[in-house]
């Protein structure tokens, strides 16, 4: 069964600018600028005037003045499937995270673990530099991508930061990290040595 119509908003906050054209989507900030493709989804994409959503929307009167003065990105997918529906809120998640990213950034946070070989982490140029990890000599060599920041944390041990403003850039670097420290061919309730993401999410507001 197909619905005729589904219907999503996003609203665009102070200080960010969203512009789209042919369904690329820019969203400019404090922190910079992020553009992404939404080429391959058969869906409208649109910036429109929160006067327009309030027509549309049974809002309560007091709210409908406030939603008029505002700015949001509409996404409308006509005559979809199931499975097309469910990309309705895929592409609007991934605008909330355009505008996060401008806004406040992401910081993903990764800790060290080891029974006996201490692993030692450095930044060498654009690459991270992964050496000593269960005793073996093999550097395992990590590029940051760009736009990612490295940081050594000062107040925690054995752990270190990855920021910046596109979180599909980060959160890459960060599971490439953890990957390569992927123990194999041994039992893994035993040896539990690597790097793992600790903590994530947007950055802290300053």
């Amino acid at each position: 069964m197909k619905t005729i119509l589904a219907t999503r908003t996003v609203e665009i906050p102070e200080g960010v600018e969203v512009s789209v054209k042919a369904r690329v989507v820019t969203v400019k900030g404090k922190l910079g600028e992020l553009v992404r493709d939404f080429k391959h989804m058969p869906m409208e994409l649109r910036v429109v005037k929160g006067a327009e959503i309030a027509d549309e929307s049974a809002a309560p009167e007091g709210e409908e003045q406030d939603i008029a003065d505002k700015d949001f990105v509409k996404v409308d997918l006509w005559f979809a499937n199931r499975k097309q529906l469910a990309c309705v809120r895929t592409v609007c998640s991934h605008i909330e995270n355009m505008i996060v990213g401008v806004t406040r950034g992401f910081i993903y946070k990764l800790r060290f673990v080891y029974s006996h070989f201490p692993i030692n982490v450095t930044l060498n140029g654009n690459n991270i530099e992964i050496r000593n990890f269960v005793g073996e000599r093999r550097v395992r060599k990590v590029k940051l991508l760009d736009g990612v920041k490295y940081i050594r944390s000062d107040d925690v041990k054995d752990e270190i930061q990855l920021q910046g403003i596109d979180i599909t850039k980060v959160s890459l670097n960060a599971a490439q990290i953890q990957q390569n420290t992927n123990i194999r061919n041994k039992d893994l309730r035993k040896f539990l040595d690597g790097i793992y993401v600790s903590e994530k999410g947007p950055a802290p507001e300053v």
